[in-house]
C-alpha cells in the first residue's frame, strides 16, 4: 500500500528543494515546508529564537491577517501545525486534495510577509515564558537541560529548543525579524508534498507560488563542533519531584555516519522500544536485556534507550525511573553491569533478527499515513541532506552484522564518552 510510486526531487531556480510523492489511496494531500533552522543555529543571547519565530509565523500577513488563516484551513476541512527541533523548523497542512492550493499559497506568503507587530511579539513572549515555566515542573525537562549543557560545552546543541529564560526576557522584535529574514529563504527550505495529486501539475503550482520569491544569502556553516570528550561528566539536579530519574548519555554519531545504523540496532536489541528516533512509536520492551536488568528486578519503574537522527553528532541516551525504596547509585550500577555483560555475552543473531523485525514494522507504520510519509521524507532531506536516507533505512539496517554491533559497542559505550545525570527529588 505504501511506497508504490517513486519520489520526484527537483530544485527551483531560487534554491527551493521540492520533493513530491504521489499516494492515491485517499483524496488527501499533505504539504510541508521545512526550514533548515533550529536551535542548532542559535547563539547565546538568542536561544529559543527559532521556536519563537515559529509562533510568530501564525500571526498573519497583509494578505491573511491574524486569525484568518486558521479559519480558512479549518473551513476547507484541513488541519495544520508546526514544530521546531534542534536541526529544523517545519510547517504542515493536511487538506482534502482539491483544497491543497490554499496551503501552497499561505506558506509562500508567510515565507516573506509575516508581520510580527510589537504587541504580538510581547504577547507571545508571555506565552513562551509560560510554556517554559510549565516545562520547569517536569523533572525530565530539567534533567535533560542539565544533561545537554554538560554534554555539549561548545556545540549549540547545548541549549533547549525553548531557549534560556534570560534570552526569552531580553530578545526584541528586531532580533526575531533578523532571524526570520536570514533563514526563511527558499534556498534554505524543503517543500514536501505527499498524497493525491499529479506530479507535473503539482510542480507547476509550486513554481507558480514559490518561484517569485528571491533566494537569500548562502547559509553560514556551523563551525563550533564539539571537541572529543576526555572523561566522564556528571550532573545532579535537586528539585521537587515524585521519583528519582537517571540518564546516562554516550556521544553518538550523526545520522549520515556509517555507525548510526549499527548503534540504532544495538539499542533496539539491548533496550527494545522505539528504534528509529523521531516519528516511530515506542513498542513494548519487556523482552529486552535492559528491561530484564532494571524493571523486572524492581530496581526501576521503567527503562528506555534511544537515539535521534541529527545533522551533527548527538547522544545515545539510556534513562530509568528509579523505584520507590531504591537508590540512583543502585540503578546506575545495575545498568553498567548489564552494559558490561554485552561484552561477555554479545547480542545474538536471534536478538538482532527480532530488533530488525520490530524496526521494520515500526518503520512501515510510521510511513503509512500521508502526513507520516511527508514527515519522514522531509526529515531525511533536512537532517541527512537526502530524502533517500529514509528510503534506504531498511536496507542499511538489514546490512548491519553482529561484528558491526560489537564494533560500535566498543567504540561508543565507553566510560570517558558518557555524561551521567541524576534527578534527586527533594522536599
Amino acid at each position: 500500500m505504501t511506497n508504490h510510486l517513486p519520489v520526484t526531487k527537483t530544485t527551483l531556480d531560487n534554491g527551493l528543494t521540492v520533493i513530491l510523492k504521489e499516494m492515491h489511496h485517499a483524496p488527501v494531500t499533505s504539504f510541508m515546508i521545512w526550514y533548515r533552522v533550529g536551535s542548532r543555529q542559535e547563539i547565546p543571547g538568542i536561544t529559543g529564537i527559532s521556536h519563537w519565530v515559529e509562533h510568530m509565523m501564525f500571526k498573519g500577513t497583509p494578505t491573511f491577517p491574524d486569525g484568518t488563516l486558521d479559519r480558512l484551513v479549518s473551513r476547507e476541512g484541513g488541519h495544520w501545525n508546526a514544530f521546531t527541533w534542534v536541526d529544523f523548523t517545519a510547517y504542515y497542512e493536511t487538506m482534502p486534495a482539491n483544497r491543497i492550493d490554499l496551503a501552497l499559497q499561505l506558506e509562500a506568503d508567510r515565507m516573506v510577509n509575516t508581520i510580527m507587530t510589537e504587541e504580538e511579539v510581547e504577547s507571545e513572549r508571555h506565552v513562551i515564558l509560560a510554556e517554559r515555566d510549565m516545562y520547569e515542573n517536569d523533572p525530565r525537562f530539567l534533567l535533560n537541560e542539565e544533561l545537554m549543557s554538560a554534554a555539549f560545552r561548545v556545540h549549540p546543541y547545548h541549549h533547549e529548543v525553548i531557549g534560556d529564560e534570560a534570552d526569552l526576557l531580553s530578545m526584541t522584535r528586531a532580533d526575531l525579524m533578523a532571524h526570520y529574514q536570514r533563514y526563511y529563504a527558499p534556498n534554505n527550505a524543503v517543500a514536501v508534498v505527499v498524497g493525491d495529486f499529479e506530479t507535473a501539475v503539482m510542480l507547476k503550482k509550486i513554481a507558480h507560488y514559490f518561484s517569485p520569491i528571491p533566494a537569500g544569502e548562502p547559509m553560514p556553516a556551523i563551525t563550533r563542533q564539539e571537541p572529543p570528550q576526555k572523561g566522564e561528566r556528571r550532573t545532579v539536579v535537586e528539585e521537587s519531584g515524585d521519583a528519582p530519574y537517571l540518564t546516562v548519555a554516550f556521544r553518538a554519531p550523526a545520522a549520515t555516519h556509517p555507525d548510526y545504523f549499527p548503534l540504532t540496532l544495538l539499542n533496539a536489541a539491548f533496550a527494545g522500544g522505539s528504534s528509529l528516533g523521531m516519528f516511530g512509536g515506542a513498542g513494548s520492551n519487556k523482552s529486552s536485556r535492559l528491561y530484564k536488568a532494571l524493571v523486572a528486578t524492581e530496581l526501576a519503574a521503567g527503562a528506555y534507550g534511544g537515539l535521534t537522527p541529527t545533522i551533527d553528532p548527538h547522544l545515545y541516551t539510556i534513562s530509568a525511573v528509579v523505584n520507590n525504596g531504591r537508590s540512583l547509585s543502585e540503578v546506575e550500577a545495575a545498568l553498567y553491569a548489564e552494559l558490561d555483560r554485552l561484552a561477555a555475552e554479545p547480542i545474538t543473531q536471534a536478538e538482532l533478527d527480532k530488533a530488525l523485525k520490530r524496526a521494520k514494522a515500526e518503520f512501515v507504520f510510521a510511513g503509512e499515513s500521508i502526513t507520516g510519509q511527508a514527515q519522514l521524507l522531509g526529515m531525511a532531506e533536512a537532517v541527512a541532506g537526502d530524502y533517500r536516507w529514509f528510503e534506504t533505512v531498511l536496507d542499511k539496517l538489514q546490512a548491519v552484522t553482529l561484528d558491526d554491533i560489537e564494533r560500535v559497542r566498543v567504540e561508543y559505550l565507553q566510560e570517558k564518552n558518557r555524561t551521567v545525570a541524576w534527578y534527586r527529588p527533594v522536599e
